[in-house]
């Protein structure tokens, strides 16, 4: 018996064409799981402390795929997905590896939550909230942790 395509599945779909995405760099590829317009909101893990529209995330992806040489690798680990009718979110931790365009090796576990709406009967991203954990005694990003 063949199983529903769920609200889970359609977002795991959803997931799976950003990391395809994320992987050749390709920043409208990836915007395309995101709402169109000023809906958007990304709390990120570069300042400010948001980026609102599609447009101005849709930039942060440009500018951070341009800060590497070669591909880029990507693996969503721990992955939870809760889904209503027409609004959901999921929770994950996403590593992210590379070589940057000065040779140095970039290997980072975030966390991520993200908020999603189905829209026109497509789930689409509305939010995202990048971190790291942040030594409080040093005042810096935790960047070493990994699930």
């Amino acid at each position: 018996m063949a199983r529903a395509n769920t609200a889970e599945d359609q977002i795991r779909n959803l997931l799976t064409r950003w990391e395809e995405a994320f992987r050749a760099k390709d920043a409208k590829a990836v915007m395309s799981v995101y709402a169109p317009g000023d809906v958007v909101v990304a709390f990120d893990i570069v300042p400010p402390l948001a980026k609102v529209g599609s447009d101005a995330y849709g930039q942060n992806y440009e500018e951070f795929f341009a800060m590497f040489a070669g591909p880029l690798r990507v693996e969503l680990r721990d992955l939870r997905i809760i889904a209503g009718d027409d609004v959901a979110f999921l929770h994950c931790f996403d590593r992210m590896s590379g070589t940057l365009q000065g040779g140095d090796h970039f290997d980072l576990w975030l966390r991520v939550t993200s908020g999603l709406q189905k829209i026109d009967g497509e789930w689409l991203i509305l939010h995202d909230h990048v971190s790291v954990p942040t030594n409080f005694e040093t005042g810096t990003a935790a960047l070493n942790l990994a699930p």
